[in-house]
């Protein structure tokens, strides 16, 4: 462990630094050692939450494969089947959204919904979906005009996945908070992991400067959670062994390549995944007003990266590129040379 916790410093000051945060973790799991590294206050530790913003979407894409292994839903269940009677789509589509389109990005939507952004003009730099609720998803969803036909093409959707969320919760008559939590945070251990605003989260900053904790209605799936280093190194080792969880089944199946994107580039049930030399790499990243965060792992060469720093990205300053670089370094490193060999 001590080998590669000291792999984590170099680029965990590189993320700090690019970001311009005032706390940053990097946390790794190479072979069978873990290791969290944090930059900071005195405060700041393994258990300190931080903002996941779009990785929060992973959750509900591991959500909707543990809800098929139950029977409860089916990944071609089309949305018409989870949506209140005033909120199906009034215009017939000619090919119904599925359940795995909206987990694909290939569902035909928009980034967010048309009628987000009345709501969130004010409050753009700080809480632009906190307003944003059931009421209006549902407008949204009666509206709903697929810019493309529904399974032809991957197109990056917040409103995509935020529904998706909600319909999962609405077929098993929960929130969708307190589902993502009950069903996927708790059996792998992260206790740490909340879906609202906690004591023990860093404060958020934009450009340096302090903001208030994110805060999401309707469009929570796509990125309401809140997670720590300790917790990101438990959700990284149940990736690589899902064997060792009560969720294998549910954690292989979300990994699947399942659409093509660009090149070696293919979409899992959310996952970004991408082919190398080394094995297939699975990753994505996300960020608020407040903080910026990133997850990747390689099942073939056993290694996984989680990066958090609290302060949102910008073009020039955004810690997502380092922390791939850095995935893709250990990847490249067989196991037994980066001091994190056989147990």
């Amino acid at each position: 462990m001590t080998h590669l916790l000291n792999r984590l410093d170099v680029p965990l000051r590189s993320i700090a630094t690019a970001n311009r945060a005032p706390a940053a973790v990097l946390a790794a799991v190479a072979g069978g050692e873990q290791a969290v590294a944090c930059q900071g206050d005195a405060t700041l530790n393994a258990h300190t939450l931080f903002e996941l913003g779009s990785v929060t979407k992973t959750f509900t894409g591991l959500l909707l494969a543990d809800m098929v292994s139950r029977g409860e839903v089916g990944y071609d269940d089309p949305i018409t089947d989870y949506l209140p009677p005033e909120a199906v789509p009034r215009r017939t589509l000619q090919t119904p959204i599925t359940l795995a389109q909206l987990a694909t990005h290939t569902a035909g939507l928009h980034r967010v919904p048309a009628n987000l952004y009345p709501r969130a003009v004010r409050a753009w730099w700080t809480n632009p979906y906190a307003g944003y609720h059931f009421d209006h998803l549902y407008r949204a969803t009666a509206r709903i005009r697929p810019s493309r036909p529904p399974g032809t093409r991957v197109h990056y959707s917040n409103f995509g996945v935020g529904l998706l969320g909600q319909l999962l919760a609405n077929a098993v008559g929960r929130d969708y908070r307190d589902l993502v939590i009950d069903r996927v945070c708790r059996p792998l251990g992260m206790i740490d992991s909340r879906t609202v605003p906690a004591a023990t989260c860093a404060p958020g900053h934009r450009r340096g400067r302090p903001v208030v904790p994110w805060e999401m209605d309707a469009l929570a799936p796509a990125g309401t959670l809140r997670s720590s280093g300790a917790d990101l190194v438990r959700y990284l080792a149940a990736q690589l062994h899902p064997d060792d969880t009560v969720l294998a089944e549910a954690l292989r199946a979300a990994q699947q390549p399942r659409v093509k994107a660009k090149k070696r580039d293919s979409v899992c049930l959310v996952w970004n995944h991408r082919s190398s030399r080394h094995g297939d790499l699975l990753f994505h990243g996300g960020a608020t007003r407040g903080f910026t965060s990133f997850i990747g792992f390689c099942p073939q060469a056993g290694i996984g990266v989680a990066a958090l720093a609290n302060n949102s990205p910008t073009v020039r300053h955004n810690l997502i590129p380092i922390a791939y670089a850095f995935l893709k370094e250990l990847a490249a490193t067989p196991v037994d040379q980066t001091g994190a060999g056989s147990p």
